[in-house]
C-alpha cells in the first residue's frame, strides 16, 4: 500500500517549494514509499533542495503533454496519485490513469464522483497549508514550512544584507510585474549601503539584464559583494540565503527558500496577496504600500496581467531602507 506514489503539481519553482511540505509529511508517514513528481521542466531544480523525490516526470502543459503523462501514469502502475490544481479536468485525468487511490481538490460534482479523495480547496490560506491538505487523507503529520534536506544550514554572517531582485522570466513574458524597477533596486541598495552593512548582490542567468541595470546605477565607489557572476546553483543560492543575516527579495522562488531556511526576509509585494505566499507570523516581512486600489490584491484573483498604473509598487525607498535597518 502506498509504495509507489505519484504527486502532480504544475507551476514555477516557487510552487514546487510550497508543495514540498505535503510530500514531506507523506514520506514521514510512509518512509519506504517511492516518490515520483510530475511537474513542468522549468521547476525540475527542486531536486537540488530535497532527496525525497526519487523520480521526475517533466510535463508540457498542452494536450500532447497531458496524453503522454496519462500513458506514463498507466504504465508505471502507481499505488496512489495526489494532484494539485483547480482545473475540473484533473479528476478525469486521474480517473483515466487507472490508479486505485486518487486524491485531488474538490472542484465540483465530477471530482467527487471520480476521485477517491476530493479535498476541500481553500485558496484564501497560506499556499503551503492549501497544498498540504492533499496529504491529510493519508497522514495526520503536519509539515508547516518547506524543509530542504540537501541544504546545510550556514552560520549567520553578522551585518550582511543579501539582495536578490529577480523574478521568473515566464512572469515577465506574461506581462506580470511583481517587483520594483532595477533603478529603484539600485536606489534601495544605495540607502542600505550607507548604514555600513555588507551588501551582497545575487541573481541567476535569467536576471542578467536586471542586474546589469542595477549595477550601472549604483554610485561609483559603493562597496558591495557581487555573487551574480558566479552562476550559483540553486543549492548554493539556498545556502547563501541561509548564511545571510537579512535577505531582501522579490515575490519569487528565493522568498520561499528563505522561509524554509529561516532567514529574516523583506519581500516586495504589489498586486499579489502576501497572506497566501508567506506564513503569518513568520520570518518573512511583506513590504506593501497603501495605494488605494479598490480591487487589490488583483493579480490571479481578478486579472492575469499587471495593470499599467502599478501604483501598488510605488515605494518611498528611503523609508523602506529604514524599516529594513531598524529590525
Amino acid at each position: 500500500m502506498n509504495k509507489n506514489v505519484l504527486f502532480i503539481n504544475f507551476g514555477g519553482l516557487g510552487d514546487e517549494i510550497l508543495f514540498l511540505p505535503a510530500i514531506i509529511s507523506f514520506k514521514k508517514e510512509f518512509p519506504d514509499s517511492k516518490i515520483t513528481l510530475a511537474l513542468e521542466k522549468r521547476s525540475s531544480e527542486i531536486t537540488e533542495l530535497t532527496s525525497l523525490i526519487d523520480n521526475l516526470i517533466c510535463v508540457q502543459k498542452n494536450k500532447s503533454g497531458m496524453l503522454k503523462l496519462l500513458l506514463k501514469m498507466r504504465k508505471k502502475k502507481f499505488d496512489c496519485v495526489i494532484s494539485s490544481g483547480s482545473n475540473k479536468l484533473i479528476s478525469v485525468l486521474l480517473f483515466l490513469s487507472g490508479i486505485k487511490s486518487r486524491t485531488g481538490f474538490d472542484t465540483g460534482f465530477l471530482s467527487r464522483f471520480l476521485l477517491t479523495n476530493a479535498v476541500k480547496l481553500d485558496k484564501s490560506q497560506y499556499a503551503v497549508k492549501m497544498y498540504h491538505e492533499l496529504a491529510s487523507p493519508y497522514t495526520s503529520i503536519v509539515t508547516s514550512l518547506p524543509e530542504f534536506n540537501k541544504i546545510e544550514k550556514q552560520t549567520k554572517k553578522q551585518n550582511t544584507i543579501l539582495i536578490h531582485p529577480g523574478v521568473s522570466q515566464k512572469s515577465i513574458k506574461q506581462g506580470v510585474v511583481k517587483t520594483i524597477t532595477p533603478k529603484e533596486w539600485a536606489e534601495l541598495i544605495k540607502y542600505l549601503a550607507q548604514s555600513g552593512k555588507e551588501i551582497i548582490l545575487a541573481g541567476g542567468i535569467e536576471d542578467k539584464e536586471t542586474l546589469s541595470i542595477i549595477k550601472s546605477n549604483l554610485p561609483n565607489g559603493l562597496k558591495y559583494k557581487d555573487l551574480s557572476a558566479e552562476n550559483l546553483s540553486l543549492k548554493q543560492l539556498a545556502e547563501t540565503i541561509s548564511s545571510a543575516e537579512t535577505f531582501v527579495c522579490s515575490d519569487s522562488a528565493p522568498l520561499h527558500i528563505a522561509i524554509g531556511v529561516n532567514t529574516k526576509t523583506y519581500v516586495f509585494f504589489g498586486a499579489t496577496d502576501y497572506k497566501k505566499l508567506i506564513p503569518q507570523p513568520g520570518s518573512a516581512i511583506p513590504l506593501v504600500n497603501d495605494y488605494p486600489c479598490p480591487i487589490r490584491p488583483c493579480l490571479w484573483e481578478r486579472r492575469s496581467q499587471s495593470c499599467k498604473k502599478l501604483g501598488c509598487l510605488k515605494f518611498d525607498l528611503k523609508s523602506i531602507a529604514q524599516k529594513i535597518l531598524s529590525k
